[in-house]
């Protein structure tokens, strides 16, 4: 098995031990370090993805291969820069004002990474202006977590904010979690809604036009 099928491999059975290594060893050797990201780390996340949705997968092992991905992104991005690779585009993830939990969009901000986006994690109980200011910081996407149905109006006072600030034009708006859904986000004017990680992914590249 060549070395970047091996790095693959590593990331869908989320071994981060065997990942890290292997990235190092084809970096040694001389493997460019966009290749390395595409055909090993995003092509695998991609596949993850298709696991997850056919039910071979569930978040658990979404999230051992979403870590094992990060470790080995950790340790490629110094060389990617150098390399002057761009990310697909920039998102600003959080969990919205008044919410703490964290499991839900650190998955969905893991996979995004997965897929070559830029992230800024804004954590969690995101106030609405820290939205606007990570859109003042360059971000072109943001997306919104809300596990409680009392936490979801902070994502349409957010998308108020957004508005008021002069940004909504150039902003991508993408919502999920649990009590989360379409007609929700049509309601409160949201570009996008997705129920789990892995198409919080597919619509956040079709909504930068990168699907």
């Amino acid at each position: 098995m060549a070395l970047i099928d091996e790095i693959r491999q590593a990331v869908i059975d989320g071994q981060a031990k065997v990942v890290v290594p292997k990235v190092e060893q084809a970096l040694s050797e001389g493997l460019a370090p966009d290749k390395i990201l595409h055909e090993g780390l995003i092509s695998a996340m991609s596949e993850v993805g298709r696991m997850f949705e056919e039910g071979e997968y569930f978040v658990p092992e979404m999230l051992i291969a979403a870590r094992a991905m990060a470790a080995a992104l950790d340790l490629l991005k110094p060389h990617l820069v150098e390399q002057g690779v761009e990310p697909i585009g920039k998102v600003a993830i959080g969990t919205v004002k008044g919410d703490l939990h964290d499991i839900g969009k650190s998955l969905v901000a893991m996979m995004l990474e997965g897929a070559g986006f830029e992230i800024m994690d804004l954590g969690v109980d995101v106030a609405p202006e820290k939205f606007v200011s990570a859109l003042n910081d360059g971000a072109q996407i943001v997306a919104m977590s809300a596990l409680l149905t009392t936490t979801m109006p902070n994502m349409k006072a957010t998308i108020a904010a957004i508005e008021q600030a002069g940004l909504r034009d150039r902003t991508k708006i993408l919502i999920g979690g649990a009590p989360v859904t379409e007609a929700y986000a049509n309601e409160i004017g949201a570009d996008g809604y997705a129920p789990d990680a892995s198409s919080a992914v597919r619509k956040a590249r079709a909504l930068i036009g990168a699907a």
